[in-house]
């Protein structure tokens, strides 16, 4: 076994509490940028808006044992939306604004959530998806909306938080299978933060910059929590475009960004990179997928500051592993040492015996950062947390003779597009509902921009099969990063006796 040190004492407080704690005294300093406008919100006025809305929620009777869903972009309003859930006790769930009404519909019935709160933008397709169910729609960016969700006076007393109840549902793709609500207590990312503070070494002074989701566990407990719970000011970016990126690190003299390969590549590469001013970063994080050493290396003489590795899974709260900063010895390929508290083994996939330093086999993690486990599903939570609580990450990992974690690869199904999760699972029942198609199953494929790209492999009904309209028919129906970027005929399938689909056959073809 591996194990990153002893865990630093876990606050027994809620998220909220925790993370928002400096607020008070940090007063008007930046707490959250809206990087193309330059809109601030301060650490006071972000600690009175999220009051406010738990006030609020608990005028409208939302509180403990209730859900609500938020479908935001990379906004302040994000931070005062998922706080304000949470300060009233009741849970917060989070979808991707990008998502069709059929997809927001499943995560709303899934959660039970009673209320959404989104955008302007995504309110007629939140709309849709919510006519099926019970919830409520409220749009943050119409005053009428809103407003009449935020209290003018506080409640006679607020609900006590227990720190082992659900606090965040985040979806994944797990280690196979369908998208699946990943129930997180506030313990659960309390730990987190608190296992990487001393390694992530972040500070008041530090300028964050966040271009990556908040819905995301990346985006919302790598960045944000952490950001505001260390008091530093985080610049947050909607979308990610380079110039637009690369601008706002000059403009806010940003310290510290997190990105996920595809985006190593375009500052690796792309020439317009040194039109703009980086000196102030000291240091870039990738994580998401493996980032490689070649590439790694050419990131950081681009850039002009350390590009460091970091390991983590939603089921995990987030970060699990980290590459030190500064000192020696740099590993650009790998993901670093297990954070404090974080026990961690190497197992042979198929027999679990222990493997040694320098033998692959699948990493199983454990500490007080594991999920509680995968809502209304005990079945897959049995599947990735067995009796003794080791999760199964499905990826094949080496550890070396100086304790450093390299990915090598991935046992499980999902596939990385720009670090997003695509359930091949998902795509494949999307697919078997159009009648051209009598089979089929979809794999990554390496691409260099995108990581991996979703490849179908159909066996067609007849021989006139349209590709195109088949990618337009998924495309109709999931995300962007969802869609199908390319169609392969097969004649057959490749299946295991079981009925399980050999997906490594494809893969390799």
């Amino acid at each position: 076994m591996f194990a990153g040190g002893p865990a630093p004492p876990i606050p027994d407080v809620g998220l909220s509490a925790f993370v928002l704690a400096r607020a008070p005294g940090l007063a008007d300093k930046p707490a959250i940028v809206d990087g193309p406008t330059g809109r601030t919100v301060t650490y006071r006025a972000l600690h009175h808006d999220v009051q406010r809305l738990a006030d609020g929620l608990a005028a409208w009777s939302f509180g403990p044992g209730d859900t609500a869903c938020v479908v935001l972009p990379t906004i302040p309003e994000f931070a005062v939306a998922f706080h304000g859930i949470l300060t009233s006790g009741g849970r917060c769930a989070t979808a991707n604004p990008l998502y069709t009404a059929r997809e927001l519909a499943h995560q709303f019935a899934d959660t039970g959530s009673r209320l959404v709160l989104t955008t302007a933008g995504s309110a007629a397709t939140v709309r849709e998806a919510a006519a099926g169910c019970e919830a409520d729609v409220v749009v943050i960016d119409e005053a009428e909306s809103f407003g009449g969700l935020l209290a003018d006076e506080p409640p006679a007393a607020r609900p006590s938080i227990d720190p082992r109840t659900v606090a965040a549902i985040l979806y994944s793709g797990g280690t196979t299978g369908l998208p699946k609500g990943v129930m997180l207590t506030h313990r659960n990312l309390v730990a987190s933060i608190t296992q990487s503070a001393e390694p992530f070494d972040l500070g008041p002074d530090d300028v964050v910059i966040a271009a990556l989701p908040f819905f995301h566990v990346y985006g919302l407990n790598v960045i944000l929590n952490r950001a505001l719970a260390a008091g530093a000011t985080v610049v947050a970016m909607p979308r990610f475009d380079l110039e637009g990126f690369l601008s706002l690190i000059e403009r806010y003299r940003v310290t510290r960004g997190f990105i996920v390969p595809a985006m190593a590549v375009a500052l690796a590469t792309d020439p317009i990179v040194d039109r703009y001013d980086l000196s102030s970063l000291r240091n870039l994080l990738s994580a998401a997928a493996i980032l490689g050493e070649d590439l790694a290396s050419a990131c950081e003489r681009r850039v002009g500051c350390p590009v460091t590795q970091a390991y983590g899974m939603t089921e995990m709260s987030s970060m699990t592993h980290l590459a030190p900063l500064s000192g020696d010895p740099r590993k650009p390929d790998s993901i670093g040492l297990p954070l404090p508290g974080t026990e961690c083994r190497i197992v042979e996939p198929e027999t679990g015996a222990d493997r040694s330093v320098g033998e692959a086999g699948e990493m199983l993690l454990r500490g007080a950062h594991v999920m509680a486990g995968y809502l209304n599903n005990p079945e897959a939570t049995a599947a990735t947390v067995d009796s003794d609580g080791w999760l199964h990450t499905g990826d094949l990992v080496v550890v070396d003779d100086d304790g450093w974690f390299r990915v090598v690869a991935r046992l499980k199904e999902i596939i990385k597009y720009k670090g997003y999760q695509v359930a091949p699972a998902e795509l494949e029942a999307l697919l078997l509902d159009h009648p051209a198609v009598a089979d089929c199953a979809v794999v990554g494929r390496p691409d260099a921009d995108a990581g991996e790209i979703p490849v179908a492999f159909i066996v067609p009904v007849t021989d006139d099969l349209d590709s195109g309209e088949l990618m337009a028919y998924i495309a109709e129906r999931v995300a962007p990063y969802k869609r199908i970027r390319r169609v392969e005929t097969i004649a057959q399938i490749p299946k295991s006796p079981s009925g399980r689909i050999l997906r490594r056959l494809l893969e390799q073809g």
